[in-house]
């Protein structure tokens, strides 16, 4: 995916200094918080995809100031959102490194995740574009959402596909769509193009959450950052999960993960998902939302800042088979 943003490297490089310098505070620890974040590293997919969508859609290919404070907007409220999941979740570890709460405690995460959605709301609001304030402030409250869904059907094995993908988009498509659309507002009042690139985020964003989902269960820890079987464990039904729910085994696993038994989420285990043709159904969804994503790039020019968002989406299927 790196190779991907090759056309955007200079913008990725400055991004990175001025996110450090947006979340400063007046206070020390929210400062060594933030810091603490951002040293993580992090793929930088969403602000990447502003920059992508603002020179695929500009006659003048320069990234203009408005630009580079959407992608940092962007990613600064992507990683307020994980710091608050990380909490909901009770997760130790996010990206090899040890998450917030855990580093401090569960209070500092809560206020440096409430302190970055608030730095994102104010330079949001100094874009002076009420229609792109509109349409990124509205993915905070989908972030809201998403959770408290998430959170009421844990090992709920009535649980639909739709269910999923509904909490799947506010999750997380949600963000992708919005700054694409808020990309192409800011470069011209194309409506026509605007919308098909918030489909093109839309359905980039749940196939990458569907192959995400995939990864929990059968990546290597140390690729994925975290514990393998992390969404199982935590009574999460992600795609792959809810495909194979006919399996009596799986079933019984569930049943004892609620019941907080002890148990190794191995490779034994979690095979029973793939035995069940969870992992190969789940693939084939992603791949269904990435085809589509494709399709709404054809209200573009070609150019090779098209060929690099089509590449990232075919990117995001490949990540199953590395």
């Amino acid at each position: 995916m790196i190779e991907t943003f090759q056309l955007i490297e200079q913008e990725l490089n400055l991004l990175e200094i001025n996110l450090k310098k947006l979340v400063k505070s007046k206070h020390a620890i929210l400062d060594v918080a933030a810091e603490h974040l951002f040293n993580a590293g992090g793929k930088r997919l969403r602000p990447a995809i502003v920059f992508l969508v603002a020179k695929a859609t500009k006659k003048e290919k320069s990234i203009k100031f408005f630009h580079r404070r959407l992608a940092e907007i962007t990613e600064i409220i992507h990683t307020a959102s994980l710091v608050h999941d990380d909490v909901v979740d009770e997760c130790s570890v996010r990206r090899g490194i040890q998450t917030v709460h855990t580093s401090f405690n569960v209070p500092i995460a809560v206020l440096a995740g409430d302190f970055l959605f608030g730095q994102s709301s104010w330079y949001l609001a100094n874009l002076n574009d009420l229609e792109v304030v509109k349409i990124i402030s509205k993915v905070i409250t989908d972030f809201a959402e998403g959770e408290i869904r998430q959170g009421i059907s844990k090992f709920n094995l009535y649980l639909s596909i739709d269910e999923y993908i509904e909490k799947s988009f506010l999750k997380t498509a949600s963000l992708i769509a919005s700054s694409c659309k808020g990309s192409v507002i800011l470069t011209e009042n194309n409506y026509y193009i605007a919308n098909n690139l918030y489909n093109y985020g839309k359905y980039l964003g749940l196939a990458f959450q569907i192959v995400d989902d995939i990864l929990d269960l059968i990546s290597n820890p140390e690729v994925i950052g975290k514990p393998i079987g992390s969404d199982l464990k935590n009574g999460n039904l992600t795609a792959p999960i809810l495909f194979s729910l006919s399996n009596i085994n799986l079933v019984s696993l569930l049943y004892k993960l609620k019941k907080k038994e002890p148990i190794n989420l191995n490779n034994l285990n979690l095979e029973i998902i793939n035995q069940s043709g969870g992992i190969e159904k789940a693939v084939d969804l992603a791949s269904e939302y990435i085809y589509t994503s494709v399709r709404c790039l054809n209200c573009l020019q070609d150019s090779e800042y098209k060929k690099s968002l089509i590449t990232l989406c075919n990117s995001v299927i490949t990540k199953i088979r590395q």
